[in-house]
């Protein structure tokens, strides 16, 4: 995906990508793109990254984002261990701000991308082909990540 940043602030963003007119999503952002994301009319920054590592968090992402006037939420996935109460969580705070204009990143749109589509299928009944078509459009899921997707979608059956 080309985006020309000058036409619209946010392509400059990592692994931006555009939902519909309400959600957007994302790889970690500075500190700068937060007040672009701001601009934008963004309400509510949803985080599933970890807060431990300098190469893909900020200092005080909650201090940046709630300084903006959006609200945050932290839902911090181990990324080599997702756990269904990481998904729950993310569940609860998409249908906590159903009616946000919201933002949802992590450290590269691949935690996020796989919650988007488990997500897509629980709460709004898409089939998970299309459900799960960002995600295959930037990356597969490894060995952990397959199970946790697979035992999460089975969860639905029983």
């Amino acid at each position: 995906m080309t985006t020309d940043p000058t036409a619209d602030p946010l392509a400059s963003i990592y692994r931006y990508r555009p939902i519909d007119g309400r959600l957007s999503t994302s790889g970690q952002p500075s500190v700068k793109q937060l007040t672009a994301i701001a601009d934008a009319g963004f309400r509510v920054i949803i985080n599933l990254a970890l807060h431990d590592d300098a190469r893909y968090s900020l200092p005080d992402e909650p201090g940046a984002v709630t300084g903006l006037g959006l609200s945050y939420v932290h839902i911090p996935v181990q990324f080599a261990a997702p756990q269904i109460t990481d998904l729950h969580a993310f569940v609860n705070a998409m249908d906590a701000n159903i009616d946000e204009k919201l933002w949802v990143h992590c450290a590269a749109n691949i935690r996020v991308s796989a919650f988007l589509g488990l997500y897509r299928v629980i709460r709004q009944g898409w089939k998970p082909d299309p459900a799960f078509e960002l995600m295959h459009g930037l990356w597969q899921p490894d060995a952990a990540w397959s199970v946790f997707i697979d035992s999460a979608l089975a969860s639905l059956k029983s």
